[in-house]
Formats: structure tokens, sequence, C-alpha cells
């Protein structure tokens, strides 16, 4: 390793998926953001040699459910996946609820991170607008789902590294 000149072991993931296995967990409320999400968290982990067989995708109905489907698959095998990608799109609206569902399924995620064998990523959008949300969708500023997908990469390789 590069540090190790200076003594220190420094540990860091790569973005080779070859053997790798992923379960992506995604809402169909606000689906026209979620499914170009989903759209890119695929195109990245197979560019980056995830086999397709080895993607499994959970559909929801919405961002609260993710929570429910993310507990079930922390329960599991722990060697059934090697990271999980959460998506969702958590739009303003005239109500309080938009802070509840976007704080709950931060707080969820952070929770299961801090209890779960296995990385689990987040690429939940929290905008304004439905245009801020398509914009991270890929429209403009890039693809969450691609960035949060690269994310599960570098951590599932980052994890064997550490663990094994």
């Amino acid at each position: 390793m590069e540090f190790e000149k200076f003594g220190y072991k420094s540990y860091e993931g790569i973005y080779d998926g070859s053997d790798l296995r992923f379960a992506i967990i995604v809402p169909r409320f606000n689906s026209t953001v979620t499914e170009r999400l989903l759209e890119g968290a695929i195109d990245c982990l197979v560019r980056h040699n995830v086999k397709e067989e080895n993607i499994t995708v959970i559909r929801v109905p919405g961002s609260m459910e993710v929570i429910y489907a993310l507990n079930q698959l922390t329960k599991r095998k722990k060697d059934e996946f090697d990271g999980v990608i959460v998506l969702g799109a958590v739009i303003q609206g005239e109500t309080y609820h938009f802070n509840v569902v976007a704080n709950e399924i931060g707080k969820a995620v952070a929770q299961f991170n801090m209890t779960s064998d296995i990385p689990i990523t987040f690429g939940v959008l929290t905008t304004e607008t439905v245009e801020q949300a398509l914009n991270r969708a890929g429209i403009k500023s890039g693809n969450k789902g691609f960035e949060a997908a690269m994310a599960a990469l570098e951590m599932a390789n980052l994890k064997r590294k550490i663990v094994e």
C-alpha cells in the first residue's frame, strides 16, 4: 500500500464486482425518478463486472416500506449479499410528511449500517421539487443511483479487506 512506507497500514475498497452480489431496494412511488436511479445503479454494477444474475431488485410501494425490506434483508443469511443499495425519491410537498419520511429513512439506513454485517449505501434523494430530483437522477447532475452503487462496490470490497 502507498502509505505503508510511513509505518501504518491503509485499507481501501476497489471498484471490481466480479464475484459480488447486491440487492437494490427501490420504491415505486415517484417512479419517474426512482426508475432512473435504478437504471443508474444497475449500469454502474454491470460496468464494474457484477453479473446481472448477482443483482436482486426488491420493489416496495414507497420510501417508508424500504425500511421493512431492509430489515428483512439484514436478517437473512449473511453471505447472501455483499451489499445493499437503497434508492428512493422523497420530494417536498405541502405538508410535514416530507420531513417525517426523509428523516426516518435516513435514520433507518444509518441504524442498519451500524448493526448489519452487510454495507448499505444511501441513494435516496430528498429534494424540494421534481425537477431537482430528475436532475440528480441523471438529467443534469449525474445519477445518484450510480453513485450509491459505486459506494456499495467500494464498501463491499473494503469489508473483505478489513474482515478477512
